[in-house]
C-alpha cells in the first residue's frame, strides 16, 4: 500500500468489524440485539464514514471499543441480577450502576443517547461527568523528568524526543507521534517546530537532542525507506510508530503520562494568555482558558490590563 502496489485501506477499520462480531457472539440475546445495533448504527457507521474520507480512526475505533465494552458489562449485569433489558432498565438501575463502580462506567452515557432517539428507551438520562480532580505532577517532578530525559543516555533518543515534546509543550502522545519531519526547521543556528499554527522555538539542550534525532532515525530501513515523512517513522512500511508504544515506553520510566501534560499546560498558561498558548501548541482556548482558571491566573483579564507608566 506504501508504494501503491495495492490500494490504500484503513487498517483499524476491518480489526474493528472483526473485534464486534467476537465481542457479541457469545452473549445472552437479550444483550447481543441492543449492542450489536449499537455497535454497527452508531460506531460503526460514524468510523466508516471517517475511513471513507481518509481521515485517522484510531481513536475513534479505540473509543467505541471503550463504550461498547462498558455497554456490554452494563447490560449483561442488568440482564443477570435483576432479568431486565435495554428496554426494560430504569433510572436506579443505572444510577445504582454508576455509584457501586469506577468512572469508566460513566461512558455508558452514549448508549442510552441513542436508545433514547431510537426509542429504544426514553426513561433513562444520564449526564455529563464532571472529574472531580485532575492528575497533575509537581513542578518539581516535571523539573526533574526534563533534565532525566535530556541528560539520561537509559533511553534512546527518540523516546527522550517523544517524552520531551510531552513535558516541556504539553503535546499529547498521538499527535507527538503524528508529527511530519517537515515539522522541525533547523537553521544551524536556531530551531523551530510547528505544532499549532505557528512555529514555536526549541531551546538549547533540547534542540540538541532533536537534531540528533533528526539525523538517526531509527526504521529507516524498513519498506519506508530514508524518505519517510513522519518524526518517528514505524517498522512498519509508510507508518508512524503507535500512541501507545510510546506510551508504554514512558510509563515504564517512571513518567505520569496525563499529570505531566496537565502540568506542562497549567505552566505555560501561568506565563502566557491561554489564547496564545492555544495558538503555539494546536489546543482550543476553551481547554487552554480551562487550565488557567484551574492555577487561578485571570487572564480573562488580560486584555483590559493597561500598563501604568511614570509621567
Amino acid at each position: 500500500m506504501h508504494h501503491a502496489l495495492l490500494p490504500d485501506r484503513d487498517p483499524y477499520l476491518p480489526v474493528f468489524e472483526r473485534w464486534i462480531g467476537n465481542k457479541t457472539a457469545d452473549l445472552p440475546v437479550e444483550v447481543q440485539q441492543p449492542v450489536t445495533h449499537f455497535a454497527t448504527w452508531h460506531h460503526l457507521r460514524r468510523i466508516r464514514d471517517k475511513a471513507a474520507a481518509g481521515e485517522e480512526t484510531r481513536a475513534a475505533v479505540h473509543s467505541a471499543k471503550q463504550e461498547i465494552t462498558e455497554t456490554v458489562k452494563f447490560l449483561t449485569w442488568l440482564h443477570t441480577t435483576y432479568g431486565r433489558t435495554a428496554a426494560t432498565c430504569t433510572q436506579q438501575d443505572v444510577d445504582e450502576w454508576l455509584t457501586t463502580g469506577p468512572t469508566t462506567r460513566h461512558i455508558i452515557r452514549t448508549f442510552f443517547v441513542i436508545a433514547r432517539k431510537s426509542g429504544l428507551n426514553r426513561q433513562v438520562t444520564i449526564g455529563f461527568r464532571d472529574p472531580k480532580t485532575a492528575r497533575l505532577l509537581s513542578q518539581e517532578q516535571r523539573i526533574a523528568w526534563i533534565h532525566e530525559l535530556l541528560t539520561s543516555t537509559n533511553e534512546s533518543v527518540q523516546y527522550r524526543v517523544a517524552g520531551m515534546l510531552l513535558l516541556l509543550y504539553a503535546q499529547p502522545l498521538v499527535r507527538v507521534v503524528e508529527l511530519p519531519v517537515t515539522a522541525v526547521t533547523d537553521t544551524g543556528d536556531s530551531m523551530t517546530i510547528l505544532l499549532g499554527k505557528s512555529p514555536i522555538d526549541v531551546p538549547e539542550p533540547f534542540s540538541a537532542l532533536v537534531r540528533t534525532h533528526v539525523a538517526t532515525r531509527p526504521n529507516l530501513r524498513t519498506g519506508s525507506g530514508p524518505e519517510s515523512p513522519w518524526l518517528f517513522p514505524s517498522s512498519l512500511a509508510g507508518r508512524h510508530l503507535h500512541p501507545n508504544t510510546v506510551m508504554d515506553r514512558l510509563r515504564t520510566l517512571g513518567i505520569n503520562i496525563l499529570g505531566s501534560r496537565n502540568r506542562a499546560l497549567a505552566e505555560l498558561v501561568l506565563d502566557c494568555p491561554p489564547s496564545l498558548v492555544a495558538d503555539a501548541l494546536g489546543y482550543s482556548p476553551q481547554v487552554a482558558f480551562l487550565h488557567a482558571a484551574k492555577s487561578a491566573e485571570p487572564w480573562a483579564r488580560y486584555a483590559g490590563r493597561r500598563v501604568t507608566r511614570p509621567e
